[in-house]
C-alpha cells in the first residue's frame, strides 16, 4: 500500500542532504577547475617547436595550427606560394616566429582572439604584428517577462565567434576588431532575433528580449531530413521537445515523454520499461514495433520489438538530453530500416565555450531519491568541447512489491573536436538499471464495467512480491536453475560511437556516423495472464490438479499454516530470459548544396545479433496484494502437487539466435521550385539477410527428481536438436512531397509515403523452429507494407500556434504475435486500413496558456474473407480511436507557474471480434514550480484522482467477452504519485 507523503518524505531528508551536499562539491570543484578554458591566447605567450625547409606559406600556416589553437585568416591570390619559408626554432613564442615569418615574406601579421589574419606589410609597417585587445558586446538575453535564458546563444551571424547566457542571462563577446556586427540570438522554444551594432575600442551593450516560438517552428530540425531547416519549412510532421519542455513534463520513464506527441499511442502501464507505442492505428503485439527509437542519429538498437526487449528497457530520459525530435511517418521510412511510422531521436547535449550545467534531486512519496547532473564545457576554447551526466535512482515503485522495485542508472560523455570546415564527436553511454515491470492484475466484470477484485488493490497491487523473489529449481540431468526477481528487468548496455563531419568543398560535404552496442540483459518478471488459469477458489483449484476435494490440503510455504477457506488461488509464472544482444550500425552520406537543388545519397550499414534462453517456472500463489506461495497436497495419497510453492518446474525453456545484415542505400533530394515552393524525393533500397538458429525442447518430461511430487512432471528439456533457418528480404522505400510557406508564419504540405516492415522476431520462430520445417516454414512469410498519404498545416502567431496533419494510411500483412497458453504465439495476421487527424496547439494569453495535442483516428480492419469477412470494419484491437492531452498554465508571479494535466483516452477493443471493450479513461495532473535565480523547485502529482484505466486486459477467450461476475486480467495505469525536485543551474 502507499506510504504516507510526509513519512516518505522526512525518512529521505537524509539522503535528499548527502546527494544535495555531494552534487553542490561536485559543481563547486568543476567551476573551480574551468578557468583553462577561458583564457586569452596570446601569440607572445604561446610556444611551438618548427623546422621550416623551403616551406610555402600555406604549409607554414598549417604547422603552426596544428601546434596551437590559432587559426589563420588569408585571401589566398595576396599569399605568394613562391616564398619560401626557412626556420628552425624550438619551444619558440608563436609571436617571434611570424616576425621571422614577416620579414622573409614582407607580410603583417593581426592577432585577436584565436584569430590571425594575414596580409601584405605596407613599406612604412615597422610593426610587423599586432595583438589586439579588442572591442566587445555585452548584454542579457531575456524572456518577455524579464527573466535570464540561461544558455542563450548569442553569436555574430554566420560565424563561429559567440557566447552563451550565464544564470541572469548575460553575455560578452569580446576580443572583436573594429567593425558593425550582426548579432544573432536564439533559444530552443523562442523566436530567433539579430541585431546590429558598430564595435570600436571598448564595451557596446545590446540586450535581447526574445518572443516565443510557441510550437517550435522556427527551430531546425535534423531527423528525418537530408538538409536540416525549420520545422515550418519542413514537409514532415514533426513534434520536438526541447530540454526545458521535457523538464516541465517531469516524466517518470520514456513511455510517459511520448505521450505528449500527436499519432502515437503509448502505453505506460509496465512502469518504468516495457512499455508499448502504437504508431499511427498500426496495431501489433506491443513493444516499439513499427518506429524506431534513436539515440544522436542512429538506433538504440536496431530492432526495437525483439521478444522482451522493449526498447524502452535501453533509453533513458535524463538531463543530457537536450531534444527530441518525432517525426511521425513521411520521410521515416528513408532514413531508417524498418520504420514507416516513424523516428522518435533523443539529442544530447554537447560542450560550448562556456561552463554550463544543472544538477538535480528528486524524491517522491514512493521511496523515491534521484540524483542527476549534466556539465559540459570546453577544454580547449572554440576547439574542444566535453559533456558528461547521467543519474542515479532508487525507488520501491508505485506499485510495491516489498524490495526496490528501480535500482540504477546511466552515465553519458561526449567530446567534440571544431575545425575549420567540420567537427567530429566521440561518445559513451553505460547503463546498468534494474526495474520492475508490471503485469496483469485481477479485475471483476461488474454492469459491463471492470471493478477491481476484493482484495487486490487496482492502483498499487502487483503479482510481484519479495515472497516469491527467490527461484531454485531442480534441472533435467542435474543441478539447480536460480534466479532472483529482485533483479527484475536488469539490462547492462554500453554504447561506443561517434559522428564526423567534413566540407570537401563549398558545396559538398560528408558525414559518417557509427555506433556499437553491446547489451547483457537479464529479464525477470511474474506473469499471470489469464490462459495460465482463473482465479479459483480452491475446490476449483484442487479439481484443476486433479485432486479431489475433499482431500486438497492447501498450506502456505513460508509457515505450513492452513489456508483460510475463503481464500482464492492464481497460477503466476516466473519467467526469466537471459538476452546477449550486439549491434554495430554505421551511415555514411554526402550532401551536394546545388543551389536550388540539395542532394542527400548515403549507404547504411548495420549487423546485429541477439541471443536468448528461456526457463519459465510456474507458482501457485494467493490472489492478493503481496501474495504468499501456496503448496498443495493429496492427503489420501500423500502426493504433492507444489514443489515450495511452484506447480510447474521449468514447464518452458527456449534456446535461440537471430541475427540480420542491413545493406541500405538512399537518396533524398529538395528542390525549391520558388522562393515559397519546395519539392521533395526520396528513394531507400533495403537488403537484409536473416538467420537463426532454436531449440525449443521436448515437451511434459517427467524427470523424477521430486520422489512423490508432480511438480516435476510437465519439464521442458532442451536436448541439443537445433533447427537452423535463414530468410532474405529485399524492398524499396519511397516518398515525395510538396510544402509551400504562405508567410513567415504559416506553411501547409502535401506528402505520399510507401514503406515496410520486416517480420518480428516471433514471426520466424514458431514456423521455422517450433515446426522443424527451418528454413521452408517461412516460405509464405511476407512483412508488411504501409503505405501513408498526409496534408499537413502550420501556423504561428505570438499567442497562438497550431500543426494539424490529415492521414490516410493503409497496412498489408500486419502480424499478431502475442503469447498463449502453452507459451506458442497466436500466428495472426490482418490489414488495416485508417484515416485520422493529429493535431498540436498551443495558446497563449499573457500569463495564462494551454497546450493541446490529440489524435482522431477510425483503424478498420480490410481483408477478410469467408467466415471471417465479418471482421471487416472492426476497430484494430487495443487501438483507441481517440486520445488526447490537455495542459492549461498559469503564472502567477514570474516566478510561479502551475499546470493540470488531463489526458484522455478513448474506449478500444482487447480482441479483433470486438467483443471485449475496454472503456475510455481519463488522468488528471497537476503541478508548479518556482523558480528564483538559479534554482527550480518543484512539485508534480500523477493520477491525482487514483483513476482506473485499462490499458489492455486478457479475457477469456478470443472473441469471447466476460461476463457479469466473471474475473480477467487486465493491467491498468499506474496510481498516484507525487514527486518533489530541486534543480540548479550554473
Amino acid at each position: 500500500m502507499k506510504k504516507n507523503i510526509l513519512h516518505v518524505l522526512i525518512m529521505s531528508s537524509f539522503y535528499a542532504f548527502i546527494g544535495f551536499f555531494l552534487q553542490c562539491l561536485t559543481l563547486t570543484l568543476v567551476v573551480a577547475s574551468s578557468g583553462n578554458a577561458q583564457h586569452r591566447m596570446n601569440v607572445y605567450e604561446t610556444t611551438i617547436s618548427v623546422n621550416f625547409e623551403n616551406s610555402t606559406l600555406p604549409e607554414a600556416f598549417r604547422e603552426i595550427e596544428s601546434q596551437s589553437n590559432f587559426e589563420f585568416a588569408y585571401n589566398q591570390s595576396e599569399i605568394s606560394r613562391k616564398v619560401k619559408i626557412n626556420l628552425n626554432r624550438q619551444n619558440t613564442s608563436v609571436g617571434d616566429l611570424l616576425y621571422e615569418m614577416s620579414k622573409q615574406a614582407n607580410l603583417h601579421f593581426r592577432q585577436v582572439n584565436n584569430n590571425i589574419s594575414v596580409v601584405k606589410a605596407s613599406k612604412a609597417d615597422q610593426t610587423h604584428i599586432e595583438v589586439l585587445e579588442g572591442g566587445s558586446i555585452t548584454g542579457t538575453v531575456k524572456d518577455s517577462y524579464g527573466t535570464g535564458l540561461i544558455g542563450a546563444s548569442v553569436k555574430l551571424k554566420d560565424t563561429s565567434t559567440g557566447a552563451s547566457a550565464d544564470i541572469s542571462g548575460s553575455f560578452v563577446i569580446d576580443n572583436l576588431e573594429s567593425g558593425t556586427y550582426q548579432v544573432e540570438a536564439s533559444f530552443v522554444g523562442f523566436v530567433t532575433q539579430i541585431q546590429t551594432v558598430d564595435v570600436a575600442d571598448g564595451p557596446v551593450t545590446i540586450n535581447f528580449v526574445l518572443k516565443d516560438d510557441l510550437l517550435g517552428l522556427e527551430e531546425v530540425v535534423i531527423t528525418g531530413a537530408s538538409n536540416p531547416k525549420s520545422k515550418l519549412s519542413s514537409s514532415v510532421a514533426i513534434t520536438t521537445m526541447n530540454s526545458k519542455t521535457i523538464g516541465e513534463y517531469a516524466a517518470p520513464s520514456t513511455a510517459n515523454v511520448l505521450q505528449a506527441i500527436p499519432g502515437f499511442l503509448v502505453e505506460t502501464s509496465g512502469g518504468e520499461v516495457g512499455n508499448n507505442l502504437f504508431a499511427r492505428g498500426i496495431p501489433s503485439a506491443g513493444a516499439y514495433e513499427y518506429v524506431q527509437i534513436q539515440e544522436d542519429g542512429l538506433p538504440v538498437f536496431e530492432d526495437g520489438a525483439l521478444q522482451f526487449a522493449n526498447i524502452d528497457n535501453f533509453q533513458r530520459v535524463d538531463l543530457t538530453i537536450n531534444r527530441i525530435e518525432a517525426v511521425k511517418g513521411g520521410s521515416a521510412s528513408i532514413f531508417a530500416s524498418g520504420a514507416p511510422g516513424g523516428i522518435i531521436n533523443f539529442t544530447s547535449k554537447t560542450g560550448q565555450n562556456e561552463l554550463q550545467g544543472i544538477t538535480k534531486l528528486t524524491v517522491g512519496d514512493y521511496g523515491l531519491f534521484r540524483t542527476d547532473f549534466n556539465v559540459g564545457g570546453a577544454i580547449v576554447e572554440n576547439k574542444l568541447f566535453y559533456n558528461v551526466g547521467g543519474f542515479y535512482r532508487v525507488d520501491q515503485g508505485i506499485r510495491s512489491p516489498g524490495f526496490d522495485a528501480n535500482k540504477g542508472g546511466q552515465v553519458k560523455a561526449n567530446f567534440t573536436y571544431q575545425f575549420k570546415k567540420g567537427y567530429a564527436r566521440v561518445y559513451y553511454k553505460n547503463l546498468n538499471d534494474r526495474n520492475i515491470f508490471y503485469q496483469s492484475t485481477p479485475f471483476v466484470m461488474d454492469g459491463g464495467k471492470p471493478k477491481e477484485y476484493q482484495g487486490f488493490d487496482a492502483n498499487y497491487g502487483t503479482f510481484t512480491s519479495r515472497n516469491l523473489s527467490k527461484l531454485k529449481v531442480p534441472q533435467s540431468g542435474g543441478g539447480f536453475f536460480e534466479a532472483d526477481l529482485e533483479d527484475g528487468v536488469h539490462p547492462t548496455s554500453n554504447a561506443v560511437g561517434g559522428v564526423f563531419e567534413f566540407d570537401l568543398t563549398d558545396n559538398i560535404s560528408v558525414k559518417n556516423a557509427f555506433k556499437n552496442t553491446n547489451i547483457d540483459m537479464d529479464y525477470n518478471a511474474i506473469f499471470a495472464a489469464h490462459w495460465m488459469g482463473d482465479v479459483s477458489t480452491q475446490d476449483a483449484t484442487a479439481t484443476s490438479f486433479g485432486v479431489p476435494t475433499t482431500d486438497a490440503v492447501f498450506t502456505y510455504d513460508d509457515n505450513g499454516s492452513a489456508l483460510p477457506a475463503a481464500t482464492e488461488l492464481k497460477r503466476a509464472d516466473y519467467w526469466n530470459i537471459k538476452k546477449q544482444m550486439r549491434n554495430v550500425a554505421n551511415n555514411l552520406s554526402f550532401n551536394f548544396d546545388l543551389n536550388e537543388l540539395n542532394l542527400n545519397v548515403g549507404y547504411y550499414y548495420s549487423n546485429w545479433k541477439s541471443d536468448q534462453n528461456w526457463n519459465w517456472s510456474s507458482y501457485l500463489v494467493s490472489a492478493s496484494d503481496n501474495p504468499r506461495l501456496v503448496n498443495l497436497v493429496d492427503s489420501n495419497t500423500g502426493t504433492a502437487y507444489t514443489f515450495n510453492g511452484i506447480s510447474g518446474i521449468t514447464w518452458l525453456q527456449r534456446e535461440s539466435q537471430i541475427k540480420n545484415t542491413i545493406n541500405a542505400v538512399y537518396a533524398d533530394a529538395e528542390y525549391s521550385i520558388s522562393d515559397n515552393l519546395t519539392a521533395n524525393v526520396g528513394l531507400r533500397y533495403d537488403n537484409q539477410e536473416f538467420a537463426g538458429v532454436g531449440d525449443h525442447g521436448t515437451w511434459g518430461n517427467d524427470i523424477g527428481i521430486l520422489p512423490n511430487n508432480n511438480a516435476d512432471n510437465g519439464v521442458n528439456v532442451l536436448m541439443g536438436d537445433y533447427t537452423y533457418w535463414t530468410y532474405d528480404i529485399s524492398e524499396v522505400s519511397y516518398t515525395v512531397a510538396l510544402n509551400y510557406q504562405f508567410s513567415d508564419v504559416m506553411a501547409s504540405y502535401v506528402r505520399h509515403s510507401h514503406g515496410f516492415r520486416t517480420p518480428i522476431e516471433e514471426s520466424f520462430y514458431g514456423p521455422a523452429v517450433e515446426s522443424g520445417a527451418g528454413s521452408a516454414g517461412l516460405a509464405d512469410l511476407e512483412p508488411t507494407f504501409v503505405d501513408q498519404t498526409e496534408l499537413g498545416f502550420k501556423y504561428s502567431s505570438p499567442n497562438i500556434a497550431l500543426f494539424a496533419n490529415l492521414f490516410y494510411m493503409k497496412l498489408d500483412n500486419i502480424a499478431y504475435q502475442d503469447i498463449r497458453a502453452g507459451g506458442v504465439s497466436e500466428k495472426k495476421f490482418a490489414n488495416v486500413q485508417n484515416i485520422g487527424l493529429e493535431l498540436e496547439a498551443i495558446m497563449k494569453w499573457g500569463k495564462f496558456g494551454i497546450n493541446f495535442n490529440g489524435t482522431l483516428q477510425n483503424p478498420e480492419y480490410k481483408g477478410y474473407e469467408g467466415s471471417e469477412s465479418s471482421l471487416n470494419g472492426n476497430l484494430a484491437r487495443r487501438i483507441s480511436n481517440y486520445y488526447f492531452t490537455l495542459r492549461p498554465n498559469y503564472s502567477i508571479t514570474d516566478n510561479l507557474n502551475v499546470y493540470a494535466n488531463y489526458a484522455h483516452f478513448g474506449r478500444k477493443y482487447q480482441d479483433i471480434a470486438n467483443t471485449f471493450e475496454l472503456p475510455a479513461f481519463g488522468t488528471v495532473a497537476l503541478g508548479g514550480a518556482y523558480v528564483v535565480d538559479n534554482f527550480r523547485f518543484a512539485l508534480d502529482v500523477s493520477n491525482l484522482f487514483n483513476t482506473i484505466g485499462l490499458t489492455e486486459a486478457d479475457g477469456r477467450q478470443d472473441g469471447v467477452a466476460p461476463v457479469d461476475g466473471q474475473t480477467f486480467m487486465g493491467r491498468s495505469v499506474l496510481g498516484r504519485a507525487v514527486r518533489l525536485s530541486v534543480a540548479i543551474n550554473f
